[in-house]
């Protein structure tokens, strides 16, 4: 997940102290304590007070001291740990991270686990593939969260519509009937090139492409450009500004007005909406991102985190039991319904269909992808080239002389350094 934006606050989530908890292996003592930083947010107090009683209770060994971190500052953080061997034991990541701290060589090789122990073949590949090094497993996916299209259950009704599209071809149609009486049929913002990123995996082209450790941008394949050419289509049909992202201004908010009848975001965007405009109670629907035909819906980015181990762990064995019940079916399932996530496998989505909002997610992120796969993706975040590339479309410039000047930054950006 991104842009997580500090200092670190740190809770003890086990009730013996620091300096009396437990013993390193090699001092004589028989209890181990394993030290895990999770990101705040996700996981609730509840469920880490539950996990931490059981696994001790199944691990008389076994000792968690449990340390909430801020997601702003937290790279700088966990390559310093990584390679002074001072930090903690098991570390919760975002899945686009991985690639950045296996370069570092400070993570442990889990493999064997992830093969021999869980199930690694069902794990969603949005999860799974930035956790994988050139053929070595290094993150161990946890949780997945990716976004659906949020609707308005009224204004659908007003138009005629009675069931949700699942083609591009009915999603077009749809928005064009939702788009009229002042109504907005979607609000999509020009620059969501998170959105754009499934349209483009769903044509079978790509953002980068690589070749021998090297990446190249590839924006202005055919694939890709019939993915910003339907892109403009949608976005045409709403007032979304082409020059800015999702979050300037919120989408939220102006969902909450009343008068849009959808956007592509998380589901937990609705709590925001609602909290904005009390009056939408029960009027709010979700469906995943129609895909090009009825058979699957749209690919879609998938955002999460995973479970790495340090090399220098003090207790790396210790670690991996505690990521292989955090990855296993009783605790993903616990976490999927706690906190309306994905669980790691295509296989656990029917724990969440009770929710509208988490099953639409988990049937996209069956078809969810990730970022390319390099340590050098978060400088090209930090200023990144496709968003100015989708205004320059959208207001009317030549997409392949567009797509041309993007991908030079982006194979520029990823040039390993």
């Amino acid at each position: 997940m991104k842009n997580r934006p500090g200092l670190c606050c740190t809770v003890l989530l086990t009730a013996t102290a620091l300096s009396g908890c437990g013993y390193l292996p090699g001092t004589g003592g028989d209890t181990s304590t394993v030290t895990v930083w999770l990101m705040k947010g996700s996981a609730s107090d509840g469920f880490i007070h539950d996990f931490t009683q059981q696994f001790e209770s199944e691990h008389k060994d076994i000792k968690l001291d449990v340390r909430i971190q801020e997601w702003g500052g937290i790279g700088a953080k966990v390559t310093a740990a990584l390679q002074s061997g001072d930090g903690p034991d098991l570390i919760e990541v975002g899945n686009t991270q991985v690639a950045m701290y296996a370069q570092s060589g400070g993570l442990r090789d889990l493999t064997l686990e992830a093969v021999r122990d869980l199930g690694s073949k069902d794990w969603l590949p949005g999860l799974a593939d930035p956790g994988s090094i050139n053929g070595a497993q290094f993150g161990i996916p946890w949780y997945a969260a990716n976004r659906v299209v949020i609707y308005n259950k009224d204004l659908f009704k007003d138009a005629g519509i009675t069931k949700p599209p699942r083609t591009r071809a009915e999603w077009i149609h749809d928005t064009g009937l939702l788009n009229q009486g002042g109504r907005q049929g979607i609000y999509l913002a020009g620059q969501d090139w998170y959105t754009l990123s499934g349209f483009i995996w769903d044509e079978g082209g790509e953002l980068a492409e690589e070749a021998g450790g090297n990446y190249t941008g590839v924006l202005g394949s055919p694939a890709a450009l019939r993915a910003m050419s339907f892109y403009k289509e949608l976005q045409s049909l709403g007032d979304g500004p082409r020059n800015a992202d999702e979050a300037h201004p919120q989408q939220a908010d102006v969902f909450a007005g009343g008068d849009v009848a959808q956007i592509v975001a998380v589901p937990g965007t609705a709590q925001t909406i609602l909290k904005k405009n009390p009056e939408l109670k029960g009027k709010l629907g979700f469906f995943p991102i129609p895909g090009k035909t009825a058979a699957r819906p749209a690919a879609v980015f998938t955002g999460g985190s995973d479970l790495i181990i340090p090399d220098k762990a003090h207790d790396g064995d210790a670690a991996v039991k505690v990521v292989e019940a955090l990855a296993g079916k009783k605790w993903q399932t616990e976490l999927a319904r706690t906190m309306s996530y994905v669980p790691n496998k295509a296989g656990l989505a029917g724990v969440v269909q009770g929710e509208e909002g988490t099953a639409a997610m988990a049937a996209g992120a069956a078809h969810g992808r990730a970022t390319p796969n390099s340590p050098r993706w978060a400088a090209v975040e930090a200023d990144n080239p496709i968003k100015p590339y989708m205004t320059e479309v959208l207001t009317g410039q030549d997409p392949e002389t567009a797509a041309k000047k993007a991908s030079k930054r982006l194979t520029d950006e990823l040039v390993d350094r």
